[in-house]
């Protein structure tokens, strides 16, 4: 059935209403992005001379730290899943879903136990409504993290990772399922193996770089020497901490730029769809209209012949 000129001018106001609430959010979203890639950039510095610390320790200290040892047999992995507290980003959380599940499926056919930890309310909902166990969650600061939200997380983390394994608690590995910020219309979902902590081999001290979950090892002149207070052990233990941290710190800063460019994009397509149904339903209005005043002239002319019939 034909819908009336009364119902098309009031699903055209509905669609401007709604056209207006996404115009305002994808503003406000643009807004916050670029306020987020500052906070990022503005961390570099710290995270420039925390990596080269903790790759110069490892580069003259044999000291062996907990969380730099690989586990003789993997029994149980800690996978944390980094989302948004919010929807309307677009494909944003269900990718990175579809990233996870794949992970803890792959983990399990390995015959591990999981531990799930989840950032974000919309993976907390996600594997609650599919009754699957979760160790821990957190949320509320997916647009804006701070630095005490990733010191909590990585502090429960390494805990649960320094605990002895059993069949209940403990975990050998943890990963983190996040989305990488690359510009306002790329992300990448990707899997980053937080711990253990593997060491690599550099080539030089300017090559020297942060891989996720790895410390560069890098080759110093044979002359140099280094003197650690109180201990290499000591430094470590200080050391290694604050590196996991930061690297939670980073990735929850890239999730949160990605989530809000997400949130500018499909806010964008959401107004241009808006503008385009109002067109046509201004059209289909004009239509409607056209055809009710041709119907009351031919209504006028029809009465007036049957008058001048008589």
């Amino acid at each position: 059935m034909p819908a009336t000129l009364r119902q098309l001018r009031e699903r055209r106001q509905s669609v401007a209403a709604t056209m207006k609430i996404t115009r305002a959010m994808e503003l406000i979203a643009a807004s916050r992005v670029s306020r987020a890639q500052q906070r990022a950039r503005r961390c570099e510095p710290y995270n420039d001379e925390l990596v080269q610390a903790v790759s110069m320790l490892a580069t003259h200290a044999d000291a062996v730290h907990p969380l730099t040892t690989e586990p003789e047999k993997s029994l149980r992995a800690g996978v944390l899943v980094i989302s948004a507290d919010r929807g309307m980003a677009g494909a944003y959380n269900a990718n990175i879903f579809r990233l996870a599940e794949g992970l803890l499926e792959a983990l399990e056919k390995e015959g591990k136990g999981i531990e799930l930890y989840t950032c974000g309310k919309k993976a907390h909902d996600y594997f609650s409504y599919r009754d699957v166990p979760i160790v821990r969650s957190w949320e509320g600061f997916s647009f804006r993290p701070h630095y005490a939200n990733a010191k909590e997380i990585g502090e429960t983390l390494i805990a649960e990772f320094l605990q002895q394994t059993n069949d209940d608690e403990g975990v050998d590995e943890l990963h983190v399922v996040f989305t990488r910020f690359h510009s306002l219309v790329s992300q990448q979902t990707q899997i980053m193996r937080l711990l253990p902590l593997v060491v690599v081999e550099g080539e030089s001290e300017e090559n020297s770089q942060r891989v996720h979950g790895e410390v560069t090892h890098t080759e110093k002149p044979a002359e140099t020497e280094y003197f650690f207070e109180p201990s290499p052990e000591a430094v470590l233990d200080t050391l290694l901490p604050l590196y996991i941290i930061n690297q939670l710190r980073f990735a929850l800063m890239e999730s949160a730029a990605s989530e809000l460019a997400a949130r500018q994009q499909a806010m964008h397509s959401a107004t241009d769809n808006a503008k385009q149904l109002i067109d046509t339903l201004t059209r289909d209005a004009n239509q409607a209209r056209q055809a009710e005043i041709t119907q009351e002239i031919n209504e006028i002319v029809g009465g007036a012949g049957a008058l001048t019939a008589g």
